[in-house]
């Protein structure tokens, strides 16, 4: 069944808004140029009608806070099967993208600007070049969505193809035009394809059930109070906080301080939940952790930001150490997604080096 959007004026009597059209869908993409934040706040677009070596030119290009590329389709007039097919092929090209492509592609993009600069101007983080490109996530822009072009993407989302859709309905309020938007699929799941099983890895294997998570950086959480008050945590973006939404209670998640290596591996107690939701047993009852945190003052603005809070998930530590000692050895698994359920064949090699170093890994 193809997504269909509605939107109703509040009132005594509600009314219904008339549905429109843009004027072309090339008005769109100026629209998404101008403005990324109409398709998500967290990629920073670096490539407009990039020209592949098959022929075929790339609408948008952009990339993900842990380097990953998002591959962004528009899709006119071209029938499900064409989109599709066409996104798919210029995926094979965007595979292969080494990091001096992508400093080519973002300089046509944006002549004079600097990739690394850029990047960490929007991210706040260094772009690793090891990283970049390691996954890739395709992404069709629809102004309208057809039951069919639907279908065949669930499909593909569900082989592990990291592939979702946004649908984009337009309606009439007087002489304005308004723009919703809805992803087809949870972008919870789609981040998930593409971290778990880096793209040039070469190898991948069944996931063994155990996650990854990454911590940090020092300047807005502190390991010790992770280790303290039995947590992690990840905010200021749903791109970050959105993956805790994968741990449920009992599952095992070993975690990684981002350029710092691995220190503890826990039991999941609860589910995600907003910073200022999360208590602690003191000696006068269970109190708020948030004005106990290093933290708090970054934090305590955006709490009722449902996209920037901070998000807390409770866990039991099993084995721990200090952050000046942690685990980093040359072959261990690293994502900058905040938790993943890694695929890449490295992760099973990456547990089974760190059961050594927390041997209470099953207490």
């Amino acid at each position: 069944m193809a997504i269909q959007h509605a939107i109703w004026k509040v009132g005594d009597m509600p009314a219904p808004l008339a549905t429109s059209r843009l004027a072309s869908e090339q008005m769109l993409e100026d629209m998404i140029v101008r403005d990324p934040r109409i398709l998500s706040s967290e990629w920073m677009l670096i490539g407009r009608q990039e020209r592949t070596s098959f022929g075929g030119v790339i609408d948008l290009l952009a990339l993900a806070p842990d380097g990953s590329l998002v591959l962004i389709e528009l899709k006119r007039d071209k029938t499900p099967r064409e989109i599709v097919a066409q996104a798919l092929d210029y995926a094979s090209w965007v595979e292969g993208l080494q990091a001096v492509h992508i400093a080519q592609i973002f300089q046509r993009f944006a002549p004079g600007a600097n990739l690394n600069l850029a990047f960490k101007q929007k991210f706040g983080l260094e772009l690793d070049e090891e990283t970049l490109n390691l996954s890739h996530e395709i992404v069709i822009v629809a102004a309208e969505l057809d039951a069919v072009t639907e279908r065949i993407i669930r499909y593909l989302n569900e082989k592990d193809i990291a592939i979702n859709a946004v649908f984009f309905q337009v309606f009439q309020n007087g002489a304005d035009q308004l723009l919703s938007r809805a992803w087809m699929i949870d972008p919870i799941e789609t981040q998930g394809n593409a971290s778990a099983s880096p793209a040039r890895s070469g190898e991948t294997e069944p996931w063994n059930g155990e996650f990854y998570a990454s911590f940090g950086p020092a300047e807005r959480r502190s390991w010790d109070d992770a280790r303290k008050f039995g947590y992690i945590s990840a905010g200021d973006g749903s791109w970050y906080s959105r993956t805790l939404g994968l741990l449920n209670p009992g599952d095992r998640v070993w975690v990684k301080i981002p350029g710092t290596g691995y220190v503890g591996v826990g039991r999941v107690l609860e589910r995600m939940m907003p910073v200022a939701e999360f208590m602690h047993e003191a000696p006068e009852g269970l109190r708020p952790v948030l004005p106990e945190l290093k933290h708090a003052g970054q934090y305590s603005p955006k709490m009722n930001d449902e996209e920037l809070s901070e998000y807390i998930v409770r866990v039991q530590w099993l084995d721990t150490v200090d952050e000046s000692k942690a685990v980093n050895e040359v072959g261990l698994f690293g994502n900058q997604n905040t938790v993943c359920q890694p695929t890449a064949a490295k992760w099973r090699h990456t547990v089974e080096r760190l059961k050594t170093f927390f041997p209470k890994w099953d207490s």
